[in-house]
């Protein structure tokens, strides 16, 4: 329960509220709220070369036993069929074990590989050349089984380096492969192979030209696949953590705008705490004065206090009401005082022995309800502080409705410069209630004497028509409308 007063004039200006928006960052992130926190989230995600792949789960890696066993299967049955046909291409086969050996070896390992794609090439590539060497006739689903290996190792290689040159070694190897096996078999053609042959290009040049664009082929798409799943992968991991950075920034902004409503919630108990218990205490105080001598006054006095008493209670269990619904529902919190209560507050300091006068001038208007609520809450402060440090005897309260603006102003002929806690709850907050809506506040003594608040606040410039005509001051004694003083 602070003070507003002190040595000189406190004045808000229009375009700080401005510069505290553009500082403080409360409430709902706007369009740079969202690209700072787009631009934090970019730079929380690791480098492209620098990610690695997280490893395969474990449905992945039930996927990929059937995955290698099924393909082994295959191949066996290949191989059963290559053997029943007879068309040994590659030369005289091995025995057969030999030849269920080889099969199995360059289909099994796919049973592992994404777990261990490196070692998986390796395996089934070496194995591969080795049944080509020995002229194994299952060569169908071997050539598929590489190219699966070729294609994970691209796309789950955790080292994309190590990855990069193993594919491209693999590749080179192979067509070195095939060179060495075309330079070898080309004298043990039959001479009768191409008996039919009609185009424009030698046989066995157009036999090995074919088979080198088969090669590429299957080697190419395998490359450019793997790199492809690795990308996509790559991208699906920056977009969650740009997403998870996004939910974080809601969530602080939700926290500061939690934070924000609490400390508006804690203005509203100082403001309704210090202007009642100050009736209180101004009408105790009169109560103990006249308790002997007119118990009628004194009476009058403990209902006045009894009725205070009555409404700060009133008003702080709707403060907690709203704390209590504001912490998990979306209920709205119900609706402050607004001008049309300002005779209220004029009303208590009468009673608190006050000559207060009220006036409003101008064709009143429409107000929104924060605008409302803030002028409501300035003319309570002022109030309050008159009762409590200036020792006034007059209370002036006046509501003008301007052109472009609504203007509270409230004046006392107390001690102006009484007390100097000018850093005090008070004026703090009715310095940031008008800076929320972009108005000018002056608190300060006056030059005749006494202290003066006066809170203007900007008004749209399509303001809603008249809601009443104008009031005069409510007084005892009555001040008459036209003649405003200059105060």
């Amino acid at each position: 329960m602070s003070d507003t007063r002190g040595g000189g004039p406190a004045r808000t200006p229009r375009r700080a509220a401005a510069r505290r928006r553009d500082r403080a960052g409360t409430g709902a992130p706007g369009r740079q709220g969202w690209w700072a926190a787009w631009h934090r989230s970019r730079m929380t995600v690791a480098p492209r070369e620098d990610w690695r792949r997280p490893g395969p789960t474990a449905e992945q890696r039930r996927n990929d036993l059937w995955i290698g066993l099924g393909m082994t299967g295959l191949a066996l049955v290949s191989l059963t069929l290559a053997r029943s046909t007879g068309a040994f291409l590659l030369g005289p086969p091995p025995s057969g074990p030999e030849q269920l050996f080889w099969t199995v070896a360059v289909t099994l390992p796919l049973i592992w590989r994404r777990r261990w794609p490196t070692a998986t090439v390796l395996v089934v590539a070496v194995a591969f050349i080795a049944a080509q060497a020995r002229s194994a006739p299952e060569s169908q689903f071997s050539s598929w089984a590489l190219f699966c290996a070729l294609y994970t190792v691209g796309a789950w290689g955790q080292d994309r380096q190590l990855s990069r040159r193993l594919r491209i070694g693999v590749i080179a190897t192979m067509f070195a492969w095939l060179g060495i096996y075309y330079a070898v078999m080309i004298d043990h053609i039959p001479a009768d192979t191409f008996a039919d042959a009609v185009g424009p290009v030698p046989p066995v040049l157009a036999a090995m030209v074919n088979g080198v664009l088969l090669n590429v082929l299957v080697f190419g798409f395998a490359y450019f696949f793997g790199e492809t799943a690795w990308v996509a992968a790559r991208r699906e991991h920056e977009l969650r953590a740009q997403a998870e950075d996004l939910r974080r920034s809601q969530a602080e902004a939700r926290e500061r705008a939690v934070l924000g409503e609490r400390v508006r919630i804690a203005r509203e108990l100082h403001d309704v705490v210090a202007h009642h218990v100050s009736v209180m205490g101004v009408q105790a105080s009169a109560c103990r004065r006249v308790f002997d001598r007119d118990p009628g006054k004194a009476r009058t006095a403990l209902t006045a206090i009894e009725q205070s008493a009555r409404t700060a209670v009133d008003e702080l269990r709707r403060m907690l009401g709203v704390l209590r619904t504001s912490a998990g529902t979306d209920a709205a919190p119900p609706v402050a005082g607004g001008v049309e209560r300002i005779d209220e507050l004029v009303a208590r300091a009468r009673t608190a022995g006050l000559t207060a006068t009220l006036g409003v001038y101008g064709d009143p208007v429409a107000l929104p309800d924060s605008v409302s609520q803030t002028a409501y809450r300035v003319t309570q402060e002022a109030v309050t502080n008159t009762l409590k440090h200036a020792d006034a005897a007059l209370l002036d309260v006046r509501v003008r409705y301007l052109a472009r603006e609504v203007e509270v102003d409230v004046t006392d002929d107390g001690r102006g410069g009484g007390r100097a806690d000018t850093v005090g709850l008070g004026l703090i907050g009715m310095r940031e209630r008008v800076t929320a809506h972009d108005g000018d506040l002056e608190a300060g003594p006056r030059a005749g004497g006494g202290w003066r608040v006066r809170a203007r606040f900007p008004l749209a410039a399509s303001a809603d028509p008249p809601v009443g005509s104008q009031r005069e001051p409510s007084d005892e004694p009555r001040v008459a409308a036209g003649t405003e003083s200059s105060a």
